[in-house]
């Protein structure tokens, strides 16, 4: 499978999203600066993805620093500070930091500190491997009773919360790709996802390089195939949700619950619980990331906005928990209420 993020021994080897579907490209990350620009510019993108890689940005920014543990710990301190500024919407970023710094203080000398971040930093990947593998197996209980003999199941999902959005499996993918290891047959409608296009540009490729079948439809389309019985269900990922259940992703999603419920078609949300946020009451207390004009005036290689004409460009919407059926997390399935539900899977995480 494909993999976004990976350790060389001397820096973070990133597969660019920002060059798919046409070009396969990885770019090695040196520096804290370098992995500022490549979270905020979406070369890696999706929320524990971002997680991972700011965790190794912290490593990068403090492995040639000198002094002792206090002077060490200073600068810890002073790039988690700086890599928190590069995107405000994902919860993994900030968990992300706060774990590293919980780690630092824990180690030792100055030596033992940057072996400790590197260590931890690894120690994410292979614990994100496992924590989608699990939120996998769980989806897939919720997808095997909408199959029926000789028939693909099909699912429609929004924007990119596959392997390229977190380490390996994904989120709202993981449950397909543990699906077809078992001989499940699925069917993939993809909304393009406007105006970044990661759905065309990055859930088709990474679905057809792993052999599903995919479906680009624009983001207008998703009514008219839910119309004709195309989908048995959605299921989407998350940057951030709320302790009430109300679901913080990509802008466009919102649009899609709604659909979903007037259907009476399931909206699955596939969260690992770094992704669930237990000390915000509702997602009105969301920050909600401003993304530049440019995205839609010029997302397409060329104007397609008159010039004077204002812009308003939100990355997220926010789905209130009355429209999600249920959440996937790596320890359970969690139903309504979710003040309740999602409290205790958060609380397995001791």
């Amino acid at each position: 499978m494909l993999q976004a993020i990976s350790w060389t021994g001397h820096g973070v080897r990133l597969l660019d999203q920002t060059r798919l579907p046409l070009e396969t490209v990885y770019v090695e990350i040196a520096d804290e600066r370098g992995m500022w620009e490549a979270i905020r510019r979406l070369v890696v993108r999706g929320a524990p993805a971002i997680g991972v890689a700011a965790a190794f940005g912290v490593y990068l920014g403090v492995r040639d620093a000198v002094g002792d543990s206090q002077a060490i710990l200073r600068r810890v301190e002073e790039v988690c500070q700086y890599l928190a500024t590069s995107r405000p919407t994902a919860v993994n970023l900030f968990w992300a930091l706060e774990r590293i710094k919980g780690v630092a203080r824990q180690a030792g000398d100055a030596r033992s500190i940057k072996r400790r971040l590197l260590d931890e930093a690894l120690e994410m990947i292979e614990e994100d491997n496992r924590v989608c593998r699990a939120i996998g197996e769980h989806g897939l209980r919720l997808l095997e009773p909408l199959s029926s003999p000789g028939r693909e199941i099909g699912l429609l999902t929004h924007c990119n919360a596959g392997g390229l959005a977190t380490v390996r499996y994904g989120t709202a993918l993981a449950p397909i790709y543990v699906g077809a290891e078992r001989g499940l047959r699925f069917h993939v409608w993809a909304d393009e996802t406007r105006p970044l296009l990661q759905g065309s540009r990055i859930t088709a490729y990474e679905l057809k390089e792993n052999g599903i079948p995919v479906t680009v439809i624009c983001d207008g389309m998703a009514a008219t195939v839910m119309r004709q019985g195309k989908v048995a269900a959605v299921i989407v990922g998350t940057d951030r949700v709320a302790s009430n259940g109300d679901v913080a992703n990509k802008i466009g999603t919102l649009g899609v619950a709604i659909l979903a419920r007037h259907y009476s078609i399931p909206f699955f949300v596939a969260a690992p619980t770094s992704s669930i946020d237990l000390t915000l009451a509702t997602g009105e207390q969301i920050p909600i990331e401003q993304r530049p004009p440019e995205e839609i005036a010029r997302g397409l290689g060329r104007q397609t906005v008159p010039e004077g004409v204002e812009i308003y460009n939100p990355a997220f919407d926010v789905t209130p928990n009355d429209l999600v059926t249920a959440f996937i997390t790596e320890h359970g399935v969690a139903r309504p209420p979710y003040v309740t539900s999602l409290g205790e899977l958060c609380a397995c995480d001791g």
